[in-house]
């Protein structure tokens, strides 16, 4: 095919007979001449390059011969019809007689085009699939640097500093290993779970050891039993019902800063009635806060971090635990006549247990003091939800948590929903923290 032509003639031809492809095309030549004018004469037009080669395809069986004709056009689309018309006249070849039948005109160009196009869309796919977008770089370069980080002691998840530092923290997961590092924390090490491994165990006889823990239940069992098989001398924990590994740069800078000493905790009836007490803004604090030193703006007693990766400190005052305690102890005393409840939940981990706990097949719904606003059969969670006054910031659910409980939830602002697990999300609302049990 001539590969400046425009248009594509196919064409299909049948003869009573034996032929050949040379039979085909001097038929083409001898039956057009002088058919079509001076103007378009086969001959002349193949002559000036207007008309290419005459391809043919042809084979015999049983007496009959059946072939293929393809002629290249640089004409345009008038000439080139009344050129494949012509081709119908032909009635035969050789010594047989013959039937050709135009099949269609082909435009060289929108096959072009189709390929360039179904090219294109290949190209750009590729090109999606790896290209960076500007917003994503430097989350990008940091997940990446986070991950090479990232080594293992003993086969636990650890930072780089936990083999050779003299402190260490000691958190549930990888994942808050990561997060420390991305923090610039690097001497963490992993539990994975809520049985302390050996290795670990031995580790906190060596060195100055921080429990640094997620809020919830979990953490507090994990505490629990490290302190019964290692030696645990400071205590941070995230703020109740989150996690380590979701706390910002300045939350776990302020969880390690406001560390307690073990003895506080271990002294306490619980760990909450230390670690969760107010401090004084009407939120709850991460731990009982501590007086910083002078000149103690920027370093984390006992953490290996960027900036302070040469030298390590011992945590915060004794005496500023003590008056803390004081503060409470004073707090807590209160006039006789008040009304008081002793079993009533003062933790979302008490809440969980008087829901999930006991497979009570409920939902309760709690303000932001986690007081009791609602509560009725988990079935009936998204109803709960929405019509609660005021609404409510905090859900503990006996079931797994839906997409439906999840919409209402984020469409009321609530903050966590506590469930026994994880239903099936076509999308998960960012405001809503869900965490299963």
């Amino acid at each position: 095919m001539d590969e400046t032509a425009k248009y594509l003639i196919h064409a299909e031809i049948t003869a009573a007979g034996v032929v050949e492809r040379s039979d085909v095309v001097g038929a083409v030549f001898g039956q057009t001449e002088g058919l079509l004018g001076d103007e378009l004469d086969l001959r002349d037009l193949q002559d000036s390059k207007k008309v290419g080669r005459i391809d043919v395809e042809i084979s015999s069986e049983g007496g009959t011969s059946n072939g293929e004709i393809t002629v290249g056009s640089g004409l345009d689309k008038v000439e080139t019809a009344i050129l494949a018309a012509a081709l119908e006249t032909i009635g035969q070849v050789g010594p047989c007689s013959a039937e050709i039948a135009v099949t269609d005109i082909e435009d060289v160009r929108s096959a072009k085009r189709r390929a360039v196009v179904e090219r294109a869309t290949e190209l750009l796919a590729a090109f999606d699939a790896e290209a960076v977008r500007t917003e994503d770089i430097v989350e990008t370069v940091r997940q990446r640097a986070r991950v090479d980080d990232v080594t293992t002691y003993e086969g636990l998840p650890a930072g780089p500093r936990v083999a050779d530092s003299d402190a260490i923290v000691v958190v549930e997961g990888r994942a808050d290993v990561l997060q420390l590092l991305k923090h610039g924390v690097k001497n963490a090490i992993a539990v994975e779970g809520t049985d302390v491994p050996e290795a670990v165990a031995a580790l906190t006889r060596e060195r100055t050891v921080t429990a640094f823990l997620d809020g919830d239940r979990g953490g507090d069992l994990i505490l629990e039993e490290l302190s019964q098989v290692g030696d645990v001398d400071y205590v941070a924990i995230a703020p109740r019902g989150r996690s380590v590994e979701d706390l910002s740069r300045t939350e776990v800078t302020s969880a390690l800063r406001e560390k307690i000493p073990y003895e506080t905790v271990a002294d306490a009836e619980s760990p909450e009635a230390v670690l969760d007490a107010d401090d004084g803004t009407g939120e709850e604090s991460v731990a009982v806060r501590h007086g910083a030193g002078e000149g103690d703006a920027t370093a984390v007693a006992g953490v290996e971090t960027e900036a302070t990766a040469g030298p390590t400190t011992t945590g915060g005052r004794p005496d500023a635990a003590s008056e803390a305690t004081e503060e409470r102890d004073a707090d807590a005393t209160v006039d006789p006549s008040a009304d008081t409840t002793a079993d009533a939940p003062t933790v979302l981990s008490d809440h969980v247990d008087a829901v999930i706990g006991t497979e009570s097949g409920a939902a309760r719904l709690l303000d932001s003091e986690l007081t009791v606003l609602a509560e009725g059969e988990a079935a009936d969670a998204v109803s709960l939800i929405a019509d609660c006054d005021p609404a409510p910031r905090t859900v503990v659910l006996d079931d797994d948590c839906s997409q439906k409980v999840l919409d209402v939830a984020a469409q009321r602002g609530v903050e966590v929903v506590v469930a026994t697990g994880d239903g099936e999300y076509v999308k998960q609302p960012t405001g809503v923290r869900v965490q299963t049990v």
